[in-house]
């Protein structure tokens, strides 16, 4: 991958070095592997611009989202900031047991990390510590190790390697959600990766 092929596919040439670096670590070594993860982070990170959870919602949204966490408009109209809503969305589980730790611990990185667990999982697997450190997944070197890591972790260079874009996407998502734009991304990376 050159920072010419970056430009094409319309990604910061910052973001050379560090995906270069987990292709290298986790066998994303394919045309076909590398497409399909640039494309789904493409597509889960805004291309490459958003790297952690927006959680502004309206009450009105909240409870169309959350409905059984936000029952009703009253209820949902008290959590009026980012971090009150994190911490009633996350909060009690995936490791978040600590006040607070629905918001230390929200969605960051190119596929996001959500949750306690997941944070220690990679940090434990990694040796970046991110449990003390959640911010990190903010940088480019970690935002993409993480994954990296996350990709690892689901199996999905063989479902790369299979194109089974559909089970990948469930396995990154838990549902289907911009299956079409994800599979667009992904095609449109390997067209690049595959120029002369």
């Amino acid at each position: 991958m050159t920072n010419e092929q970056l430009k094409n596919i319309g990604i910061e040439d910052k973001w050379l070095q560090p995906l270069l670096n987990v292709f290298a670590k986790y066998e994303i070594n394919t045309p076909q592997r590398q497409s399909s993860f640039i494309g789904q982070c493409l597509h889960e990170s805004g291309n490459f611009k958003f790297l952690q959870e927006n959680l502004n919602y309206k009450p009105e949204r909240l409870m169309a989202i959350f409905p059984s966490r936000f029952p009703t408009l009253d209820f949902a109209k008290q959590f009026d900031t980012p971090e009150k809503i994190a911490n009633k969305v996350y909060g009690g589980r995936m490791g978040n047991l600590d006040d607070g730790d629905g918001w230390k611990y929200h969605g960051r990185g190119l596929i996001q990390l959500t949750g306690k667990d997941n944070y220690k999982a990679f940090s434990d697997a990694t040796g970046v510590d991110a449990i003390n450190n959640p911010d990190l997944l903010l940088q480019p070197e970690y935002a993409c190790l993480s994954a990296g890591w996350f990709w690892n972790k689901r199996n999905l260079n063989s479902l790369a390697d299979n194109e089974d874009y559909k089970t990948m996407t469930q396995r990154i998502n838990g549902g289907l959600i911009g299956l079409d734009d994800r599979i667009q991304k992904i095609n449109k990376v390997l067209s690049v990766l595959s120029e002369a």
